[in-house]
């Protein structure tokens, strides 16, 4: 069990207050915020080792390329990565999306087929549309149903063998739904296609193992994950790191470079061109330790009794309607009330001290589905607390007396 009053105190931003209220913060689908650790070893980075890696022979810049490389084998250990080479360094989720689809440019031929999710945010579908109008390329989707959830008949049905890469989110970051991601990738892999996986809203809430799931690619954020914005992680099998071409090219991702020809970088240096993100990817570790002190199972346990209650308290709101109710779902509740426009919610809620993410979430194609404009999204991580989710309701029950 959590001590949730110390695990809060752990985060200097939640003792603070927004127009004058407390502040309740259930945006964490968004970005999760920064314990005390983190900010620290952010500080203490550019204090103390501040330099560039894999390029000095002085001693910061061994200092700093020795921690960037722990965080790496860090990052390894916790999804059971088979080796540290495997895990590159990126932006974020996007830029590792970027990065395998612009791979598969050079794969792809006209008529061979990529599949996503009808629940896919935006970074996982607009890549894939870059390069079907790139090599002739066909995107097929993958139906959901009323509940969201994933509709595998039809995903069987559109497997063939001109599929060559189907790529899914693991958590849906509009829905919540959990996706069946182990049979996606062993069906994917029966059809020789390669799966790629978004773990963007997933390694918040569990511990991915690649090696158990066998996906080919696993990508995620760090600052989902109580780490900073701009570092997030590729997960590659090396057979498939080897195989694509680098992404950009530059400093760091070269072995040796005249006019006349450039020889590329092994693993993982051939996908981290340029000056990286080095305190972040430090960084990246240590919040990966801090959730691991907390424990995955105690993070799920607070979590699903947040939804549960949250969920309850929700639909007793008179014309209240939840979007997104799987069976297997984590902490994240999209809903609507009647004909109010989630964005009037979400201004008259925050003047309450109360911040969640209104819209579509970057997932426009959800909402189309559900024929709407976009929802209110309150997403909880393993801080907040069910005294927040009163305050709350109540806060949407007089958004809704002020709005009718």
């Amino acid at each position: 069990m959590l001590d949730i009053q110390k695990v809060r105190a752990d985060f200097p931003i939640l003792s603070q207050k927004v127009n004058g209220k407390k502040l309740v913060y259930f945006d964490n689908g968004a970005t999760s915020q920064k314990p005390q650790v983190v900010i620290d070893a952010i500080s203490k980075y550019y204090q103390e080792i501040n330099a560039n890696i894999h390029r000095g022979v002085h001693t910061l810049s061994q200092l700093a390329t020795d921690a960037y490389e722990v965080s790496r084998g860090k990052i390894q250990k916790h999804i059971n990565a088979e080796n540290p080479f495997e895990i590159i360094f990126t932006a974020g989720t996007t830029h590792a999306i970027n990065l395998v689809a612009n791979g598969f440019g050079s794969i792809l031929k006209n008529g061979d087929e990529i599949l996503v999710s009808a629940m896919e945010h935006h970074s996982n579908i607009v890549p894939w549309q870059m390069l079907c109008e790139k090599t002739g390329a066909v995107l097929k989707v993958i139906p959901m149903n009323e509940d969201g959830e994933l509709i595998l008949s039809a995903f069987d049905e559109l497997l063939s063998h001109k599929t060559k890469i189907v790529t899914v989110n693991h958590i849906s970051n509009a829905l919540g739904t959990v996706n069946p991601i182990r049979y996606i990738i062993n069906k994917s892999h029966e059809f020789g296609a390669a799966v790629l996986i978004d773990g963007a809203q997933a390694v918040p809430h569990l511990i991915p193992d690649v090696q158990e799931l066998d996906c080919d690619f696993y990508v995620f954020s760090g600052h989902k994950i109580c780490a900073p914005t701009g570092i997030g992680v590729l997960y590659g099998k090396q057979d498939w790191l080897r195989k694509l071409p680098p992404y950009q090219g530059g400093g760091e991702m070269i072995k040796e470079v005249t006019f006349e020809k450039t020889t590329y970088a092994d693993l993982p240096h051939k996908f981290e061109a340029g000056t990286p993100n080095i305190e972040g990817g430090i960084v990246l570790g240590t919040a990966i330790d801090y959730l691991n002190e907390i424990g995955f199972d105690n993070i799920q346990q607070q979590e699903n009794e947040l939804l549960e209650y949250a969920t309850k308290q929700l639909l007793a709101i008179d014309g209240l309607k939840i979007y997104g109710t799987a069976q297997e779902k984590t902490s994240v509740i999209s809903f609507n009330i009647g004909n109010i426009h989630p964005y009037d919610i979400g201004v008259i809620i925050d003047k309450l001290g109360i911040a969640v993410r209104t819209g579509h979430h970057c997932a426009q194609p959800v909402m189309d589905f559900f024929k709407i404009p976009g929802t209110i999204r309150a997403s909880f991580a393993f801080y907040n607390t069910k005294e927040e989710i009163d305050i709350f309701v109540n806060a949407i029950k007089k958004a809704k007396m002020m709005l009718e």
